[in-house]
């Protein structure tokens, strides 16, 4: 009998394709106040192109239940910035104003979660955990740590990245939103 979840790499188009609709399905902009509260959003849209040229980088972690995506987190790397202008956009930001341990992040070898979304029918099942348990299993030696940003709006994304190892190391406004930089650290 197959594990009832696998952890892996992206490896297929099809996989690409359920990620960039679960992400559009928990845009921030496609869902509603209560659900924004108790579940969670995400933040920046990614079209199955766009996955394509991202994984074409580095392919991203997912967790999948038969044939269906459960979850995934996106990996963005720096070399990526080129072909997601937001990645670019934040990556100046945290070069420019954003230090750990007092260096600039810029000194350390990191990437960026792209995304960490799970499909509603899987969530409170560990699938958040699996993602990111592969990603430190599989790319701790690449990387110091991950870096990303979750609004301070979004309680449940901010619970459980502290859940799983992050901590906050900055926290800036811009013209959409406060953000808490979070971090969680692989040296």
């Amino acid at each position: 009998m197959p594990p009832l979840f696998v952890t892996k790499f992206v490896t297929t188009d099809d996989e690409l394709v359920q990620i960039a609709a679960l992400s559009d399905a928990n845009l921030v902009s496609n869902v509603s106040d209560d659900t924004k509260g108790k579940e969670g959003f995400v933040t920046w849209a990614y079209t199955p192109e766009i996955l394509r040229s991202l994984h074409a980088v580095t392919p991203s972690v997912i967790v999948k239940h038969n044939n269906q995506v459960a979850g995934y987190a996106l990996v963005l790397p720096q070399e990526a910035a080129q072909l997601y202008p937001p990645l670019a956009g934040v990556l100046q930001y945290f070069k420019e104003h954003v230090t750990y341990q007092g260096k600039p992040v810029s000194d350390y070898r990191f990437y960026v979660m792209g995304q960490v979304c799970v499909h509603p029918q899987f969530r409170g099942q560990g699938v958040f955990d699996k993602l990111y348990q592969f990603h430190r299993e599989q790319l701790a030696g690449q990387y110091d740590f991950i870096l990303t940003e979750i609004s301070t709006r979004n309680l449940r994304s901010q619970r459980a990245h502290e859940r799983v190892g992050f901590t906050t190391i900055h926290t800036y406004h811009d013209n959409m939103d406060e953000w808490n930089v979070v971090l969680w650290n692989f040296m």
